[in-house]
């Protein structure tokens, strides 16, 4: 079997309804040889029953189990990065069946020499479908601000669905300790030592019962300030480290 270049990290909580869709998903659509990461808390998540008696619908696709090392999705994909040996390492919701797509896109960018490739849903071509006005204006005015003001080289730095290189997941340290927070960490922090950064368009649709308000837009109130204050390197003028 061929090594692995992308290694997706996947956390999940009683996830059984939605994760063979997206399985399924990558399963068709990802040509870059493969692995999957299901990062999970406990042994009785209903996420696990619904991948082991289902294999054979998943084909070739490789799909290893990780128990979380921590707590919260916070800790479950921080242990999925410790898992990881792949030249990349992408984070996907469990329930994202409809991005699948544009992995390979992903990949090309990082091997082009990207550290850190966005799934932007504000950049042309990307789209945000359903969200409730409260959400959006924040998640909105964030990336806004970020974008504009910060000048970080991503129209879309609060969305947790992006690819990391190797050298980002050893080099950089993660000191964020909540939620997907980690995510803008490495962004940030990235863009502070000068590494190149590139999105590509991607859709997000809202999940039934999702909560209003994120965990990454309540990061924008420490990790972004804390970061941009704290890392190496700080940038004067310009987006540098945008990577077209």
């Amino acid at each position: 079997m061929t090594p692995p270049r992308l290694d997706i990290v996947i956390p999940v909580y009683n996830e059984g309804a939605n994760i063979l869709r997206t399985l399924q998903s990558i399963a068709r659509a990802v040509a870059t040889p493969k692995r999957v990461l299901i990062c999970y808390d406990r042994e009785d998540d209903n996420t696990l029953p619904a991948i082991r008696d289902s294999r054979a619908a998943l084909g070739e696709l490789a799909v290893d189990f990780v128990r979380n090392r921590g707590r919260g999705a916070h800790g479950a994909v921080l242990s999925g990065f410790a898992a990881s040996q792949a030249p990349f390492v992408v984070v996907l919701p469990a329930d994202d069946d409809y991005n699948a797509g544009i992995l390979d896109a992903l990949v090309a960018r990082a091997d082009s020499g990207c550290d850190i490739v966005c799934a932007s849903r504000f950049m042309a071509g990307g789209s945000m479908v359903g969200c409730p006005w409260l959400k959006a204006l924040l998640v909105r005015t964030g990336n806004f601000t970020l974008y504009h003001l910060a000048r970080l080289p991503t129209q879309d730095a609060s969305n947790g669905f992006r690819l990391f290189s190797r050298r980002t997941m050893d080099e950089i340290v993660i000191e964020s300790d909540r939620g997907f927070c980690y995510s803008i960490e490495l962004l940030v922090k990235c863009h502070r030592l000068g590494w190149q950064i590139g999105e590509v368009p991607a859709r997000w649709i809202k999940r039934p019962m999702a909560p209003v308000v994120s965990g990454c837009c309540a990061g924008f109130r420490f990790t972004c300030a804390g970061t941009l204050m704290r890392s190496p390197r700080p940038i004067s003028g310009g987006r540098r480290g945008r990577c077209d």
